[in-house]
């Protein structure tokens, strides 16, 4: 599969993505499959890219991260300048990611309160009617 050129059929099983999905990536310049007529056929660059773009949508980065993290990689000026980069958007998306969590726990705990809240009045109500039966 290293140099083997890939339909559009066999990047989606092989992704676990929709044809959808592909043509939204190229349509975003972000994916540049090779065209036969009408077939789109994926390279091996395409099957990295692509594998960066869903790894990078799985931690919440946005398209145009994405697009940033992705144009390091087709520089000339060697490997040291895309680590420092992407480097730096990481720990940017690490340090977003943190602050939602922490939100994220803010408003669970709030939330726990609140149903616990509920639940000892509900049991008032129940104790209630029980009492006038």
């Amino acid at each position: 599969m290293n140099d083997e050129l890939l339909t559009i059929r066999q990047m989606c099983d092989a992704f676990g993505v929709t044809p959808r999905t592909l043509r939204f990536y190229e349509s975003k310049e972000l994916l540049d499959p090779k065209r036969e007529g009408q077939r789109r056929l994926y390279t091996r660059r395409d099957r990295g890219r692509l594998t960066l773009i869903l790894r990078a949508k799985r931690f919440g980065f946005s398209l145009e991260q994405i697009r940033q993290l992705l144009s390091l990689y087709d520089t000339d000026d060697g490997k040291e300048q895309q680590h420092r980069e992407a480097y730096v958007i990481g720990r940017e998306r690490l340090a977003d990611m943190r602050r939602q969590r922490a939100d994220l726990d803010e408003a669970i705990a709030e939330l726990e309160q609140q149903l616990a809240w509920c639940e000892e009045k509900l049991a008032q109500f129940a104790s209630a009617a029980q009492g006038r039966q």
